[in-house]
């Protein structure tokens, strides 16, 4: 996966960059511009058990600033926002990966450097009783839990860097 383009990116930005759990990393440009959840909107992706997207929904490419062709076959956490703790997404994979369903709030970056923020849900897909894949589908969130969220990632990750 391969850094963010400085000519992507809208306004003033921070660099970070990040280390996934599979070893990889790569820079990311981060702004403080928000782009709101559209109301009545879901985000729909569906990826294989390694967590590379296979599909996406037209709301999924207008809220991630990127092209259908950009997020097929990429891993899905090249919409990880630095402000969210890797315990988050820990969370998240054993859950999953135990076949149950995962609720959560996330911020996700988007391909111009700013964020939208949901409220999502990940199911595994099973077929004859084998996990086959993941489709996550994401809402609009309640303000004040995505900020109870968002101050709780805070802290999380002060103690992921101590």
């Amino acid at each position: 996966m391969k850094d963010m383009d400085p000519a992507d990116v809208v306004g003033p930005y921070t660099e970070h960059q990040l280390t996934y759990f599979d070893g990889s990393s790569r820079k990311v440009l981060v702004t403080d511009i928000e782009t709101p959840y559209p109301d009545g909107k879901l985000i729909i992706s569906r990826t294989d058990t390694k967590g590379i997207i296979t599909q996406v929904n037209q709301s999924f490419v207008d809220m991630s600033g990127f092209s259908e062709d950009e997020l097929v076959g990429q891993p899905h956490y090249i919409l990880r926002h630095p402000d969210m703790p890797k315990a988050a997404f820990a969370d998240m994979w054993n859950t999953i990966q135990s076949g149950k369903k995962w609720k959560g709030y996330v911020k996700n970056l988007r391909k111009d450097g700013g964020y939208y923020l949901v409220f999502a849900s990940v199911i595994p897909n099973i077929r004859k009783g084998e996990i086959v894949g993941y489709t996550s589908v994401r809402r609009k969130p309640s303000r004040r839990k995505m900020l109870e969220a968002l101050a709780q990632y805070a802290q999380m990750l002060k103690e992921e860097k101590a």
